[in-house]
This record gives C-alpha cells, sequence and structure tokens, in this order.
C-alpha cells in the first residue's frame, strides 16, 4: 500500500520508519549519541543519499532544540569557539564538492573513518589517559572534519564524539557542547540546501513537522535514561552505539 504525504510517495512500512528514526534523533540529540547514526542508511533507503540529508537536517535542527533547552547551562564555550569557525568552513567545502562525490563510495569512507576514530577512543579508554593536549590545530581540524561531514549526509557525531571525548567532558558538559555546537551549525547549513542543493522544500519541510511528536518522544526518553548512567558507563555507551552506526554504514 502506497500513502501520497506532501509529494512523497511512501509505503505504510516507509512511514514507520521514519517515525522510527524521528525517535531515535530526538534520542541521539538528548544524550544517547550514536542512535541518530542509525538513521542515516535507513532515510538514504527511502529518499537517497543526497535527498535525505536535506530532508532530515530540520527533523536534527527540532531535535537540537529540545537538547539545547535541556542542557544550555551545562556547554563549555572554550571549545565550542575553537570549533565554530573551522566547522563552517568545512561545510562551505563540502557544499562546493558535494555535487561530484559519490553516495555509496563517501559512505563507505565514512564508515572507515568512523572505526578508526572508535579505534582512538577505546585506545585512550584503555590507557586511561586524561585527555589529548588541547592544541588549537586539534580543534581546528576536527571543526573542519565536522562541518565538512555534517554537510555530507549529517555524519560529523562520531568526529565530534572523538574530539568531545578526548577533551574529558563530563556528561552533561559533553552533551551540552554538542547540543550548542550542532543547533549552531545545522542552521548554517540551512541556506546551503535551500539554495544550492535544494534538498529542503516546502514538501520536505510539511514531512518534518509530522515528525516532531516523534522527536518529542525520544527527546524525552533520551533525557531518562542520561539520568541513570555514570560518566564512565556514558562515556562506553557513546563508543559501542558510534561503533554500531558505523556497521550500518557498511551493511
Amino acid at each position: 500500500m502506497v500513502i501520497e504525504l506532501f509529494s512523497y510517495s511512501l509505503s505504510i512500512i516507509d512511514i514507520v520508519l521514519i517515525a522510527v528514526s524521528a525517535s531515535l534523533i530526538g534520542m541521539a540529540k538528548t544524550g544517547i549519541h550514536g542512535t541518530g547514526m542509525l538513521t542515516v542508511p535507513i532515510m538514504a533507503i527511502i529518499f537517497g543519499g543526497k535527498a535525505s540529508s536535506g530532508l532530515v537536517l530540520p527533523m536534527l535542527i527540532m531535535a537540537d532544540l529540545f537538547a539545547v533547552y535541556y542542557y544550555h547551562r551545562h556547554a563549555n564555550w572554550h571549545y565550542l569557539v575553537k570549533l565554530f569557525p573551522s566547522a563552517a568552513v568545512g561545510v562551505v567545502i563540502a557544499t562546493i564538492f558535494g555535487q561530484f562525490i559519490n553516495d555509496d563510495v563517501f559512505v563507505q569512507i565514512m564508515a572507515v573513518i568512523i572505526f578508526l576514530s572508535l579505534g582512538l577512543m577505546i585506545w585512550m579508554e584503555q590507557r586511561k589517559r586524561g585527555s589529548i593536549p588541547d592544541y588549537y590545530w586539534f580543534a581546528v581540524l576536527m571543526g573542519t572534519l565536522g562541518g565538512f561531514t555534517t554537510m555530507i549526509g549529517n555524519l560529523a557525531g562520531p568526529v565530534m564524539a572523538l574530539y568531545l571525548l578526548s577533551m574529558r567532558l563530563p556528561k552533561n558538559e559533553y552533551i551540552g557542547t554538542a547540543a550548542w555546537f550542532f543547533l549552531a551549525i545545522n542552521l548554517f547549513k540551512v541556506p546551503f540546501h535551500v539554495f544550492s542543493w535544494e534538498t529542503i522544500t516546502w514538501s520536505s519541510v510539511f514531512l518534518n513537522i509530522v515528525t516532531l511528536p516523534f522527536i518529542a518522544v525520544g527527546a524525552y526518553l533520551g533525557i531518562y535514561l542520561v539520568k541513570r548512567i555514570s560518566d564512565n558507563n556514558y562515556r562506553w555507551l557513546v563508543i559501542v552505539m558510534t561503533a554500531m552506526a558505523a556497521l550500518s554504514l557498511l551493511i
């Protein structure tokens, strides 16, 4: 059975998967990081790689607003100020070259990068290092890579996880800092999707609005679960969920 919804032809299964994806995005933004990455292959299958990146963006922004509202007091602006300029540059670079990148090849490359990032995270956990030195070049590198990957497929989650976990931020500070970063950079991306890639349309916006209740449910569930997880277990939860997301990109 196919349902016509805001110019989209969707099956019942498609609609269920979109609702599940919206809930996972809500959970990811309020602390269960990595779950949002699981939506990347789901939405790409339904809408196509490039189109799905634009369709998902307003969903991410709505979820970012929940996260910022709840965790805004915990943000560490020392790191955000370092990340924002280079992340903006990464978005611009991705916009220019986005037309020439094959979706399938890029996703496979990103999966490899995510696994390498995970390897570094796990190595740091095993060595019990305090943190990677807070060098400016490291923030610029992570910011640029984060901006690039968030524009191409909304894949910046593992990059930011690597950077913020490396800084050994406490659980709530980690979530608050990530929330402000993604809200700002996702809003910055909107004009590029609208005017350059044309992946955000009125039809996609209306479909996004329909997903808001599911995002809200996921956001509440994420807040509920995070309160019951210790800082150390939370770090490993981020690592495990990111690994699952990376595997989903290769399937």
